[in-house]
């Protein structure tokens, strides 16, 4: 091959313009989302917090903490790793740049659209789906154009292998598409007010497939795509077996759709109906253990380096994260262990030892070693900040999790107790007195949190502050196209 020939082959630069503006949104919107839900988690032992006007009420906030933590952070982190990964590992260049800049910008604006809606009111009140139908629309047509610049960057790839990563951000991509048009399939009735169309118990079961799918794709597979990128780069280690990371995905991706009805036991939801979710719930720890177990052996060779690296410590300490909230989903799916769990703190604390200690913890492993990279840096401009940021978030996440696992078995316990004349033995307000303490842990957790991403916000901006934004030129060979064998290291140090 001729001088001319190659150069002409390597004038394709990767898009990293889109890659950091949603690395950056990722960081804004997770202060702004995590902060909200310290207000409304001061909010239950100060109630005063609400300042007396319906915008601060929990009941208008708390619907805004979630959807900005998830869709918000979640989703730009999302955005950005996904197309950071497929560039790196297909060896081409983002499909359709302006296709990709408009996910970027409506994107923003759906969340906007919820920061501004949610506090007024205006809610289709589905959890996780609290947004009305002109934002629900606009989800539907960004989310669209992701899915043709992400399948049109693997159609146009120069390897022929696909790297499972992209399997799992694939799987993710098309299954929240059906789950959001099939759950917000609703009547319009003025500009801000829609009815489902779905009624009674069926509204309830469609909500659930979706809530917990939502769970199982947007919060769990598509990180795992995270996982099984930024690991073995991190760690300079190849998969720990990439046949088990093929199983691991068919098993999840199959297994996940089934659990939804865990959520509505001891409900009016048909009795087999019931038991189907708890059965999956049940057999859905198989694979997820499998994914956990994947990814923490591809250190293997490697452990000595979580002494000296953050960023690795963030990754594993996901991972552990990520196991003992599956380990502790199935378990809270049983009918018996849910009859003291639901509706307690317990099922908080459980939530937010996935969303903290595995989505949050996950995503700052990866914006870690990616925010270097795409402004042409060596390592973040504080690196000491970086392993500080670590042991505040660890630690807060603990505070916070322990809080709600004794607040909530507490809550069950006292809400069953009877007495010998079968009355109950506790009133409400004796149950709601015993929590304060625990509410009062929960927000130093949660405090601890925000601080640590205000860090990161602040390590982030030195890093990309007067830096130059780079594009590298996409290589004749394949870096990251992390092999799917077993032997030998298979990726570089870039």
């Amino acid at each position: 091959m001729g001088t001319s020939e190659i150069v002409g082959k390597q004038a394709e630069v990767f898009n990293y313009g889109v890659v950091r503006q949603f690395s950056v949104m990722t960081v804004v919107w997770g202060i702004i989302g995590m902060s909200v839900g310290l207000l409304v988690a001061l909010q239950l032992i100060w109630p005063e917090l609400n300042f007396e006007t319906p915008w601060f009420s929990y009941g208008r906030l708390r619907p805004v903490h979630t959807n900005l933590v998830i869709f918000a952070f979640g989703g730009n982190a999302l955005f950005a790793t996904s197309y950071y990964v497929v560039q790196r590992t297909c060896q081409v260049r983002l499909y359709c740049t302006k296709l990709a800049s408009f996910t970027f910008w409506g994107w923003q604006l759906v969340m906007l659209g919820a920061l501004i809606t949610l506090p007024m009111g205006f809610t289709s009140s589905k959890e996780y789906a609290e947004m009305e139908w002109p934002l629900d629309i606009l989800i539907t047509i960004v989310w669209v154009s992701y899915a043709v610049v992400f399948f049109g960057t693997i159609v146009k790839r120069r390897v022929r292998h696909i790297y499972v990563a992209n399997w799992f951000y694939g799987a993710f991509i098309t299954t929240i598409a059906v789950l959001h048009i099939f759950n917000n399939l609703e009547i319009p009735v003025s500009m801000w007010k829609s009815y489902s169309v779905y009624a009674g118990v069926q509204d309830a079961m469609v909500q659930w497939w979706y809530g917990h799918n939502a769970v199982g794709f947007f919060l769990t597979t598509s990180f795992l795509g995270m996982m099984y990128y930024f690991v073995p780069k991190q760690a300079n280690r190849p998969v720990y077996s990439y046949r088990l990371s093929i199983v691991h995905f068919w098993a999840l991706a199959f297994t996940y759709m089934w659990a939804g009805p865990h959520h509505l036991l001891y409900t009016s939801l048909p009795d087999w109906t019931q038991s189907l979710g708890m059965t999956f719930s049940l057999i859905l720890l198989a694979p997820s253990w499998g994914g956990m177990i994947n990814g923490i052996m591809t250190l293997s060779g490697a452990w000595h380096k979580l002494r000296t690296d953050p960023i690795l410590k963030f990754l594993v300490t996901s991972l552990s994260f990520y196991g003992m909230s599956t380990f502790e989903g199935s378990m809270m799916a049983i009918r018996t262990v849910n009859s003291l769990s639901h509706y307690t703190d317990w099922t908080i604390g459980h939530v937010h030892s996935g969303a903290l200690g595995w989505v949050a913890m996950v995503t700052f492993g990866s914006l870690y070693y990616m925010i270097p990279r795409l402004y042409g840096q060596k390592q973040m401009a504080l690196p000491k900040l970086v392993e500080v940021h670590f042991w505040v978030a660890t630690l807060g996440v603990v505070l916070y999790i322990a809080a709600m696992w004794i607040s909530g078995v507490m809550q069950g316990l006292m809400w069953r107790a009877t007495a010998p004349d079968g009355l109950l033995t506790y009133s409400f307000v004796e149950g709601v007195k015993a929590t304060y303490p625990f509410y009062a842990i929960r927000a130093l957790g949660g405090f601890m949190f925000v601080c640590g991403i205000v860090m990161m916000g602040v390590n982030v901006f030195l890093t990309a502050w007067g830096k130059p934004r780079v594009n590298p030129v996409v290589p004749l060979t394949n870096p990251d196209a992390i092999s799917p064998t077993n032997v030998g290291p298979a990726v570089v140090t870039e």
